[in-house]
């Protein structure tokens, strides 16, 4: 991994630990991190109240052109509702399952802002 691979790779993850502290503070609770179901991740599954709650999280550095929003694509957006739907089913088939995303945008003095759309998407309907 290069170096410039590995630095996308911390800012990633520290945008993920921004995000769980930003959900607890808000009184969510953390049930699993980097959940995978076959190739598809799920950033963070929490619980909102009796929700299951499927967080989608995007980090951006500084960057004054494009936040995090720009690069939710409908193939990511079916993959990460795929793999939420079915862990749905296996570990909490009762309760309904909502998909958020949280954008983490580095500021230019080096802190970070946190926006937190719920109900962000939803399963993409299929074009024939």
């Amino acid at each position: 991994m290069n170096q410039n691979a590995a630095q996308k790779r911390a800012l990633g993850k520290y945008g993920e630990e921004l995000a769980c502290i930003f959900l607890k503070d808000n009184g969510y609770t953390i049930v699993e991190r980097n959940y995978r179901f076959h190739h598809k991740e799920i950033d963070i599954i929490a619980r909102d109240l009796n929700k299951l709650v499927v967080v989608e999280v995007k980090t951006r550095s500084k960057n004054p052109y494009f936040g995090g929003a720009w690069s939710m694509t409908r193939q990511k957006i079916a993959n990460v509702t795929s793999a939420g739907y079915a862990y749905a089913q296996m570990h909490a088939p009762n309760d309904g399952v909502r998909f958020d995303s949280i954008i983490c945008q580095e500021n230019k003095d080096g802190s970070f802002s946190i926006t937190h759309e719920k109900d962000a998407f939803c399963a993409p309907w299929r074009v024939y």
